[in-house]
């Protein structure tokens, strides 16, 4: 059975600690939006995965209490920084599983301000941290610095690509510079400002060679999106024009190959999204080349250009030259987070991989504003968690058949 979004809504993600609200005020938001937009009401909802990582146990059931009280199942889901995509998966599963034929899926995170602990490796039981295996790698080829552990494996991945391939600070800077540009068309997003890459570059250092403007952010955020059925959308009279399909979807977890080499590039999942997007394709019938537009895991400039490699936009080592030419924004071959990726938008965790589908729906639709792609058709999302998950997403338009 077929699986659809029909309705979107998310949050403009916030700087921690700037608005007061909860995070059942943001999932009323944004799920509120979602319902409104698929013209259905949560009384037609029959099960809600919740996504989240900082909040107790029932938290979802906390948050979904705000849309109605109608005792179906809510499921609480933590996945790391993959937790918003996984949430999404678990409703497309119930939908084309035919165990539910409208799903809503729901993201949220509040969190606080400062740099994201790495579980463990910046002081806390590095022994029972579930990434102590992931900064292990890191530390017997890179050492420890006193520096933010999640920014430094993906600053010492950096340092990697840039010893093999020769990739430079300034087309590091290239990924946060374009990003940082397409954010300012976004209503939703953390950051709206303008940088380049000599401003980029010329910021505060916060694990070499990352600077400030090339690391994501703490964000306070919600995002969520309505899964249904085909039968569902036919019974509802849902026009094809707001409906988008789930083509395919995969999520990969860590192999051999992220542990064997003993490289970071590795360790923070580079082998992870390939084995997704390979799937994916193989499911779809559609290679990268079908692709117009693309949501993907920028949690670091680098791993914007890891993930290039691992979707197939470029051969290994040459995910520099790509961003470098232009052909990942306006113009290009691709357009690559016009709505500012996790750089500029923010990344709640939880929310983050909805929050890429929702992006791609108004850009399926022809609804996207100032940063609509032209002739949008097919889009795809990949959000990443270390630890480790990577979930892959294709998106099609349903409108013109």
């Amino acid at each position: 059975m077929k699986a659809y979004v029909a309705g979107v809504g998310m949050t403009r993600f916030e700087k921690p600690e700037t608005r007061e609200w909860q995070y059942w005020d943001m999932v009323r938001e944004a799920g509120t939006a979602a319902l409104a937009d698929a013209g259905i009401s949560y009384g037609d909802v029959e099960q809600v995965p919740v996504g989240y990582c900082f909040q107790p146990s029932t938290a979802g059931q906390r948050a979904a209490y705000e849309l109605g009280l109608t005792g179906i199942p809510v499921y609480n889901v933590n996945n790391n920084c993959a937790t918003g995509s996984t949430a999404l998966m678990l409703a497309r599963q119930l939908v084309e599983g035919g165990a539910a034929d409208c799903v809503l899926a729901l993201g949220f995170e509040k969190m606080k301000r400062g740099s994201l602990g790495g579980g463990g490796a910046d002081g806390g039981d590095f022994a029972t941290s579930p990434v102590a295996r992931h900064y292990g790698v890191m530390a017997a080829r890179h050492g420890f610095e006193m520096t933010p552990p999640t920014a430094q494996i993906f600053g010492d991945a950096a340092r990697e690509h840039m010893d093999k391939y020769g990739t430079t600070e300034a087309q590091l800077a290239a990924v946060a510079a374009k990003n940082h540009r397409h954010s300012a068309h976004n209503p939703y997003a953390q950051f709206r400002d303008v940088y380049d890459v000599d401003d980029i570059l010329a910021a505060r250092v916060v694990h070499r060679p990352l600077t400030k403007l090339q690391c994501s952010p703490t964000s306070d955020g919600a995002a969520a999106a309505v899964v249904v059925s085909e039968r569902f959308a036919e019974e509802r009279g849902l026009g094809a024009a707001s409906l988008v399909e789930i083509v395919a979807q995969a999520m990969a977890t860590d192999t051999e190959e992220s542990f064997a080499s003993g490289s970071c590039i590795d360790v923070v999942g580079q082998p992870m999204s390939r084995a997704a997007a390979r799937q994916v394709y193989e499911r779809s019938g559609l290679g990268i080349e079908a692709v117009d537009v693309v949501e993907l895991h920028d949690c670091f400039s680098v791993n914007e250009l890891l993930t290039y490699e691992a979707l197939g936009m470029c051969a290994p080592g040459e995910s520099g030259k790509l961003v470098e030419s232009g052909a990942t924004t306006y113009g290009g071959r691709w357009v690559v987070n016009p709505s500012g990726g996790l750089i500029s938008k923010g990344h709640p965790l939880g929310a983050t991989g909805i929050a890429q589908v929702a992006e791609l729906v108004w850009q399926l639709r022809g609804a996207a504003g100032e940063r609509q792609v032209p002739g949008a058709e097919v889009g795809l999302a990949h959000n990443i968690g270390l630890g480790g998950a990577a979930v892959v997403t294709m998106l099609r338009a349903v409108r013109g058949g």
